[in-house]
């Protein structure tokens, strides 16, 4: 009698033991099941508890910058010296979607997020009690390990748990919590620094996320395709699935068709065949992009401080940027499922593009250069929000998360760039608008690299780990 089975024939289904399959009456493909479900109240409980995971991560990675003029006063800094303050958090930010993804394909979506949380919370409410920049710049490239984490695997989890009709628009309505939250990073600062200081800004962002990471124990599900490709009991996923379609699922057996098998390298399957140039697009795009949108949040508010608007304006305008990606976000979710993704964002980066240059000119109107502000928002950071969407549609699940994740990576190494290169900028008495012309470059390299997508995405959509919609992920 066979005792132990892990695979049949058929190599593209996954099962778990024949012990099991002795007993089961029928076989379901679970992607199937939830293609064909209406999104329901289990859907939209992970779509909302991911919402506020980085909702909180966008507060805390955006909050820095916003305090930073009033760090610089209290320590008596220069400019400069906040260049390692921002990289350090970003550096850890980097290093924590590199770690993070692998981690989260083999222990699981839930698992990783919750530790992220905790992690971001716990450290940012250290933060606030540094006694010097040295000890602050440590404790936020900690920070910024649970935060870089946090990120990837909550489009990971949403973008699993949503049927293929609507994964790019709901994934994209996630992830606007992350742009939400960098603006009330901005708000927030803007009316209570003068009250509480940097020093509270930094404990109110470490208490909601514990208090969130309590929630989420209780809350937040595991993702059933993670539970089936890490052959987890059948009893677990038939709750899990049953909390998706309203179903009963007795002596069920649920299997993934898909043309992959688990790998422990994941990471190279990013590279082979036709993902290799997609991913090293992608990844030129990531880079670019994150470059413009960290230098921005990073030293806007001290740029515009520098140059004689006060801090609570310079708050105000800056959190323009993160309105305009909440919006834009919202705008090109609709459009990126309606049309080609690919050629969606690329105008949106051109567009972008053309605002930047747009800040530099209007240095002495500062209702119009809020208005640049905001329309570069929705060029890049809205961008920003659906190249993360289309990024999960395109590796099957076993990959899934380290393909976002070290997009994510790639994007954070750029992000430092960034960082650093406006304190350079600064440093080196750039001009206004000399400086907003160099940031520009990055976003039209972002719009060609994706009109070339548009093309490489032609020639594979045929196959079967490449499709040209952000809303369809093939499995």
């Amino acid at each position: 009698m066979i005792t132990n089975l892990q695979h049949t024939k058929n190599k593209n289904d996954i099962y778990l033991t024949c012990t099991e399959a002795f007993t089961m009456t029928q076989r379901r493909d679970l992607q199937a099941l939830i293609d064909a479900a209406p999104v329901g109240k289990m859907q939209w409980r992970v779509i909302i508890c991911c919402f506020l995971v980085v909702m909180l991560d966008g507060f805390d990675t955006a909050a820095i910058g916003f305090i930073a003029p009033d760090i610089r006063t209290h320590w008596q800094l220069s400019a400069s010296d906040l260049a390692p303050l921002f990289g350090a958090g970003l550096l850890g930010l980097t290093a924590g979607a590199l770690l993070c993804g692998p981690l989260s394909d083999r222990f699981g979506r839930k698992r990783v997020i919750e530790l992220c949380v905790a992690l971001f919370g716990a450290l940012s409410l250290l933060s606030a009690f540094s006694p010097d920049l040295q000890t602050l710049v440590v404790l936020r490239f900690l920070t910024g390990l649970g935060l870089g984490g946090a990120m990837p695997n909550t489009i990971t989890m949403t973008s699993e748990y949503l049927p293929a009709r609507r994964r790019g628009a709901l994934v994209t309505l996630m992830f606007c919590g992350f742009t939400l939250g960098s603006a009330m990073g901005g708000i927030v600062s803007a009316q209570l620094v003068p009250l509480i200081g940097w020093h509270g800004i930094l404990v109110l962002g470490g208490v909601l996320p514990l208090m969130l990471f309590f929630a989420l124990l209780f809350v937040l599900p595991e993702s059933p395709r993670w539970q089936v490709r890490r052959q987890r009991p059948q009893a677990a996923i038939a709750r899990t699935v049953a909390a998706i379609t309203g179903e009963r699922y007795d002596n069920t057996h649920f299997y993934l068709h898909e043309a992959a098998a688990i790998s422990k390298g994941s990471i190279r399957q990013l590279f082979i065949g036709r993902q290799l140039p997609i991913t090293l697009m992608l990844w030129v795009v990531f880079f670019m992009s994150l470059l413009i949108i960290y230098l921005l949040s990073s030293w806007m508010p001290t740029l515009l401080n520098h140059r004689g608007i006060d801090l609570q304006h310079a708050s105000w305008v800056t959190a323009a940027f993160q309105v305009g990606g909440t919006l834009g976000a919202l705008l090109l979710g609709v459009l990126m499922d309606k049309h080609n993704p690919f050629r969606v964002l690329a105008v949106s980066y051109a567009l972008g593009a053309v605002c930047i240059v747009m800040i530099g000119l209007s240095e002495n109107g500062l209702w119009l250069m809020a208005l640049a502000i905001f329309g570069t928002g929705i060029g890049i950071s809205g961008s920003q929000v659906g190249l993360n969407a289309l990024t999960a549609t395109l590796y099957p699940t076993q990959s899934r998360a380290t393909g976002v994740s070290w997009s994510n990576a790639v994007g954070r190494c750029g992000a430092i760039v960034g960082s650093l290169s406006g304190g350079m900028m600064m440093a080196m008495n750039f001009s206004f608008d000399t400086l907003f012309f160099v940031i520009a470059i990055p976003a039209a390299i972002s719009a060609v690299m994706l009109a070339m997508l548009t093309a490489v995405v032609r020639h594979s959509a045929s196959e079967p780990d490449v499709l040209p919609r952000a809303g369809v992920v093939n499995e």
